[in-house]
């Protein structure tokens, strides 16, 4: 008899303060994880062939709800596919980035690297297609753009 599916979502947030990929890989680290896989996106110098200065991402205020809710879909489809437990940490910053910053941390820990590589990839796909954040870029010349409102 094997071991029963368990996906654990151990964060799923929005956070005003720093995040980073050293604190979600030692919140999903375990014993019967052979594979943790993590991702952080930072806050580059640049875009569009323009320079950036720093960002500044909003939410709307269901976000926080969303987040949790993108999350928990995401286990419910994946339920029953291991008999090792896999756990899940997703944050989100929201407010004022400096050039390098993360902005978006994953981490996915499971028995093997083929299942945390999808789940983590189809984490951040989701999160970046579904929760409701805005990014306010300021660039070097003054400009100011928005990305993803009114989409």
């Amino acid at each position: 008899m094997g071991i029963e599916t368990d996906f654990e979502v151990v964060s799923a947030v929005l956070s005003a303060e720093p995040i980073s990929v050293d604190q979600a890989i030692r919140a999903v680290e375990s014993d019967t994880a052979g594979a943790v896989v993590s991702f952080s996106g930072v806050v580059r110098n640049h875009d569009g062939g323009k320079a950036v200065d720093r960002l500044s991402y909003s939410a709307h205020p269901t976000a926080h709800q969303v987040m949790s809710d993108v999350v928990a879909q995401l286990v419910a489809e994946h339920s029953g596919e291991a008999n090792q437990p896999v756990r899940i940490w997703a944050a989100h910053r929201i407010g004022m980035l400096e050039i390098g910053d993360p902005a978006l941390v994953c981490a996915v820990a499971a028995a093997h690297r083929g299942q945390a590589f999808a789940v983590c990839s189809e984490l951040v796909d989701r999160v970046k297609e579904q929760v409701p954040i805005w990014k306010e870029q300021f660039f070097s010349d003054g400009t100011v753009e928005w990305v993803g409102a009114g989409e």
